[in-house]
Protein backbone atom coordinates (compact mmCIF):
# COMPACT_ATOMS: atom_id res chain seq x y z
CA UNK A 1 0.00 0.00 0.00
CA UNK A 2 1.33 3.42 -0.85
CA UNK A 3 1.37 6.37 1.51
CA UNK A 4 -1.96 8.08 2.23
CA UNK A 5 -1.41 11.47 3.83
CA UNK A 6 -3.61 13.87 5.75
CA UNK A 7 -2.84 16.65 3.25
CA UNK A 8 -4.70 14.70 0.55
CA UNK A 9 -7.94 14.43 2.54
CA UNK A 10 -8.03 17.33 4.99
CA UNK A 11 -10.51 20.18 4.78
CA UNK A 12 -8.56 23.30 3.88
CA UNK A 13 -11.32 25.90 4.13
CA UNK A 14 -12.37 25.34 7.75
CA UNK A 15 -13.57 28.44 9.55
CA UNK A 16 -11.48 28.97 12.66
CA UNK A 17 -12.88 30.64 15.73
CA UNK A 18 -10.82 33.40 17.30
CA UNK A 19 -10.12 34.08 20.94
CA UNK A 20 -12.70 36.90 20.83
CA UNK A 21 -15.51 34.71 19.43
CA UNK A 22 -18.31 34.22 21.94
CA UNK A 23 -20.19 30.98 22.53
CA UNK A 24 -23.27 32.03 20.55
CA UNK A 25 -21.12 32.94 17.55
CA UNK A 26 -19.33 29.59 17.85
CA UNK A 27 -22.65 27.73 17.84
CA UNK A 28 -23.76 29.69 14.77
CA UNK A 29 -20.53 28.72 12.95
CA UNK A 30 -20.93 25.05 13.95
CA UNK A 31 -24.53 24.93 12.76
CA UNK A 32 -23.94 26.88 9.54
CA UNK A 33 -21.08 24.64 8.43
CA UNK A 34 -22.38 21.37 9.85
CA UNK A 35 -19.25 20.95 11.97
CA UNK A 36 -19.06 19.01 15.23
CA UNK A 37 -16.16 21.16 16.41
CA UNK A 38 -13.89 23.97 15.29
CA UNK A 39 -10.34 25.09 16.07
CA UNK A 40 -9.62 28.32 17.94
CA UNK A 41 -6.67 30.46 16.78
CA UNK A 42 -4.94 33.56 18.05
CA UNK A 43 -4.23 36.67 15.99
CA UNK A 44 -1.25 34.91 14.35
CA UNK A 45 -3.36 31.89 13.27
CA UNK A 46 -1.63 29.77 15.88
CA UNK A 47 -3.81 26.96 17.22
CA UNK A 48 -4.72 27.70 20.86
CA UNK A 49 -7.78 25.51 21.43
CA UNK A 50 -10.72 23.55 20.12
CA UNK A 51 -14.46 23.98 20.74
CA UNK A 52 -16.91 21.12 20.26
CA UNK A 53 -20.69 20.97 20.11
CA UNK A 54 -20.59 19.40 23.56
CA UNK A 55 -18.55 22.30 24.99
CA UNK A 56 -21.08 24.76 23.58
CA UNK A 57 -24.12 22.78 24.68
CA UNK A 58 -22.89 22.68 28.27
CA UNK A 59 -22.25 26.43 28.32
CA UNK A 60 -25.51 27.34 26.58
CA UNK A 61 -27.51 25.21 28.98
CA UNK A 62 -25.86 26.99 31.88
CA UNK A 63 -26.19 30.43 30.25
CA UNK A 64 -29.86 29.90 29.38
CA UNK A 65 -30.67 28.85 32.92
CA UNK A 66 -28.99 31.91 34.41
CA UNK A 67 -29.75 34.32 31.49
CA UNK A 68 -26.11 35.34 31.25
CA UNK A 69 -24.28 36.90 28.31
CA UNK A 70 -22.36 34.37 26.24
CA UNK A 71 -18.70 34.10 27.30
CA UNK A 72 -15.73 34.03 24.95
CA UNK A 73 -14.86 30.57 23.64
CA UNK A 74 -11.58 30.75 25.53
CA UNK A 75 -13.52 29.98 28.70
CA UNK A 76 -15.00 26.74 27.31
CA UNK A 77 -12.45 25.55 24.74
CA UNK A 78 -10.22 22.53 25.16
CA UNK A 79 -6.72 23.95 25.56
CA UNK A 80 -4.85 20.67 25.11
CA UNK A 81 -5.62 19.89 21.48
CA UNK A 82 -4.65 16.76 19.61
CA UNK A 83 -3.44 17.99 16.23
CA UNK A 84 -1.71 16.43 13.22
CA UNK A 85 0.44 17.70 10.38
CA UNK A 86 -0.30 17.50 6.65
CA UNK A 87 2.37 14.78 6.39
CA UNK A 88 0.73 12.50 8.98
CA UNK A 89 -0.30 9.13 7.57
CA UNK A 90 -4.04 8.48 7.34
CA UNK A 91 -3.36 4.98 8.70
CA UNK A 92 -1.56 6.42 11.72
CA UNK A 93 -4.35 8.94 12.27
CA UNK A 94 -7.00 6.20 12.07
CA UNK A 95 -5.22 4.34 14.86
CA UNK A 96 -4.98 7.54 16.93
CA UNK A 97 -8.70 8.17 16.40
CA UNK A 98 -9.53 4.69 17.63
CA UNK A 99 -7.61 5.33 20.85
CA UNK A 100 -8.79 8.91 21.53
CA UNK A 101 -12.13 10.65 21.72
CA UNK A 102 -11.91 13.58 19.25
CA UNK A 103 -13.77 13.27 15.97
CA UNK A 104 -11.91 16.23 14.45
CA UNK A 105 -8.23 17.00 14.39
CA UNK A 106 -6.82 20.38 13.47
CA UNK A 107 -4.03 20.19 10.92
CA UNK A 108 -1.06 22.43 11.69
CA UNK A 109 2.11 23.33 9.87
CA UNK A 110 4.78 25.51 11.51
CA UNK A 111 2.37 25.97 14.47
CA UNK A 112 -0.24 27.54 12.19
CA UNK A 113 -3.67 26.12 11.40
CA UNK A 114 -3.86 24.92 7.78
CA UNK A 115 -6.98 22.74 7.93
CA UNK A 116 -8.94 20.10 9.76
CA UNK A 117 -9.51 16.40 9.25
CA UNK A 118 -12.46 14.39 10.52
CA UNK A 119 -13.29 10.72 10.90
CA UNK A 120 -15.32 10.99 7.70
CA UNK A 121 -12.27 12.33 5.82
CA UNK A 122 -10.16 9.44 7.14
CA UNK A 123 -12.81 6.94 6.03
CA UNK A 124 -12.78 8.54 2.57
CA UNK A 125 -9.00 8.10 2.42
CA UNK A 126 -9.23 4.48 3.49
CA UNK A 127 -11.99 3.57 1.04
CA UNK A 128 -10.26 5.40 -1.84
CA UNK A 129 -7.22 3.21 -1.30
CA UNK A 130 -9.02 -0.02 -0.41
CA UNK A 131 -8.27 -1.51 -3.82
CA UNK A 132 -4.57 -1.49 -2.92
CA UNK A 133 -5.30 -4.33 -0.52
CA UNK A 134 -6.21 -6.77 -3.26
CA UNK A 135 -3.81 -8.48 -5.62
CA UNK A 136 -4.74 -8.22 -9.26
CA UNK A 137 -4.35 -11.49 -11.07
Amino acid sequence: MHSILVKNYMQRQVPALTTTTNTNQAVAALLKGGYTGLPVVDEHKKLVGFVSEQDCMKEMLHGTFFCESPPAVTSIMQKEVLAVTPETSILELAEIMLAHKPKNYPVVSDDKLVGQITRRDVLRGLIDHDEDCYLKI
